[in-house]
């Protein structure tokens, strides 16, 4: 499940976050995420999930600590390198995010075209990672007409397609029905086989007891567990 060889591709040292409300969000976060690792990270509402992922995006920055992702060292990061951090990533999010004006196709495409990838390039990726997520026959259709599920799998075609290192999936089943919730984190579990590492937070138990993968579980801001053998007790 997990090739814990070389330098983490993840790493938090030390790391705090406290906003300017007062709400201490994380307490002294130590984590190290391999190359290849899935890991569920789960906790209940305000322990942390949102500003974990926040911080790894480098959408807010620590208190104190250090973070690296992908080599990013996120306290010498300049502005400018955002966007190529960001690139290293594909992410998916619980309300799909996608771009109602757009066909499924052209969704999936929007984030080639920002980077300036040709034409033949973006056909054959964008192909490709339809085919992966089952949705090769919508291509041309619009968010409007395809259900919940369907709407995920877009969002989560739209991740892979520039070939990421990682993928980190913000409670990516939140909308969606049960049945779908288990065919997400199928797909998930997928494209992690091909070597892609996956950070998936989430609040769904019954989810990640089914699923045999390294559990970090926060608590109010704080680590309370993290099952690198992977599973979660009962």
């Amino acid at each position: 499940m997990q090739t814990a060889a070389g330098a983490p591709i993840i790493e938090f040292k030390g790391v705090s976050k406290t906003y300017t409300t007062g709400t201490h969000a994380l307490k002294d976060i130590n984590i190290k995420i391999y190359k290849g690792d899935f890991v569920f990270v789960v906790g209940a509402s305000g322990a942390g999930k949102s500003t974990f992922i926040k911080l790894m995006i480098h959408e807010e920055a620590p208190n104190t600590g250090e973070i690296i992702v992908n080599g990013f060292r996120m306290s010498e990061i300049r502005r400018s390198q955002v966007p190529l951090l960001r690139r290293t990533m594909g992410i998916v999010f619980q309300d799909f995010r996608l771009i109602p004006t757009m066909n499924v196709f052209d969704n999936v495409a929007f984030t080639l075209r920002v980077v300036g990838a040709s034409s033949r390039e973006i056909r054959k990726k964008v192909t490709a990672a339809l085919s992966v997520v089952g949705l090769g026959n919508k291509s041309r259709m619009f968010p409007a007409e395809l259900s919940g599920g369907e709407q995920q799998r877009v969002g989560l075609a739209r991740a892979i397609v520039n070939n990421p290192s990682m993928i980190i999936a913000d409670e990516p089943t939140g909308n969606v029905d049960p049945n779908m919730s288990y065919e997400i984190v199928e797909l998930l579990t997928e494209i992690n086989r091909r070597g892609t590492t996956v950070v998936m937070v989430t609040h769904e138990h019954q989810l990640v007891r089914d699923f045999n993968r390294r559990v970090i579980m926060l608590e109010n801001g704080t680590i309370v567990a993290d099952n690198a053998d992977g599973g979660l007790e009962s």
